[in-house]
């Protein structure tokens, strides 16, 4: 009986949700293998244009990622037809070339901050789409097919 009360508690601490948390989800790459021209959006519909707000941006990989880094370009679509590109750059390992993120299989699970302490300017649908831009050292063209990330995610949550 015991042990089933342990089991039960830790899946509520490991499953309980953030009240902060407005919006998440994730979107499969196919077969792992993220082509340079697939863009990963997300709509998300904004009531609360008072609160101050963190995004991040969440990405799974496995073993087949084969960089130190990544590189993305997000764009935001606002309401009011306003546009902005950001290009980002997150270390996906540390220096010992060990896998960054949280994970006790194969799969890191890695929550990357794009913008923190953000108020929305106005409600209704944003779009965030996101590609890779990665490129290896001495290339000038973008890696066609980027293996290993298995997911993409965006993440929304009020900060007080």
């Amino acid at each position: 009986m015991n042990k089933f009360f342990i089991l039960m508690l830790l899946s509520s601490l490991l499953f309980s949700c953030n009240n902060n948390q407005i919006y998440s989800k994730y979107k499969s790459i196919d077969h792992n293998k993220w082509h340079k021209d697939s863009i990963v959006s997300f709509n998300v519909d904004i009531k609360d244009t008072l609160s101050n707000h963190a995004i991040y941006l969440n990405l799974r990989n496995d073993k087949d990622y084969n960089f130190n880094n990544i590189f993305l370009i997000v764009n935001v679509n606002y309401p009011n037809k306003n546009k902005v590109t950001d290009t980002l750059e997150y270390r996906m390992t540390d220096e010992k070339g060990r896998f960054l993120g949280s994970g006790f299989t194969d799969i890191k699970e890695n929550k990357l901050a794009f913008k923190e302490n953000i108020v929305f300017p106005s409600s209704g649908k944003y779009q965030f789409n996101i590609q890779q831009a990665v490129r290896k050292i001495g290339s000038e063209n973008g890696i066609e097919i980027l293996e290993g990330i298995t997911d993409v995610g965006i993440e929304i949550e009020k900060t007080k």
